[in-house]
């Protein structure tokens, strides 16, 4: 197999090759990329880059009142998403969720 590593800005364009750079705010894939980065080094993992699937599993959110509504939750917090899935800090605001 032939692995191929991709940088932070090789991962924001295959985002936009693929058409969905719109998905996730070029903040949010700088979060996405590390996080992702950290996430499969630990883990010793090679990862294998699917911007579809990332698409699928991953939403970016401006705000916590605006999860709370697409979840139906009345969370307080953005730490309290920890709970119930992976959240990924991209400043005080924004952040992005593992889908569930």
């Amino acid at each position: 197999m032939i692995v191929n590593y991709v940088s932070k800005s090789e991962f924001r364009e295959e985002f936009a090759k693929m058409n969905r750079k719109d998905n996730f705010s070029y903040e949010g894939l700088n979060a996405l990329y590390d996080w992702l980065d950290e996430y499969y080094e630990e883990a010793d993992k090679d990862y294998k880059l699917d911007v579809i699937g990332i698409c699928c599993e991953f939403t970016e959110y401006d705000s916590l009142r605006q999860f709370n509504k697409d979840y139906n939750r009345g969370y307080d917090s953005i730490d309290d998403i920890v709970d119930d899935t992976i959240l990924i800090k991209i400043d005080d605001d924004r952040f992005i969720i593992q889908n569930f």
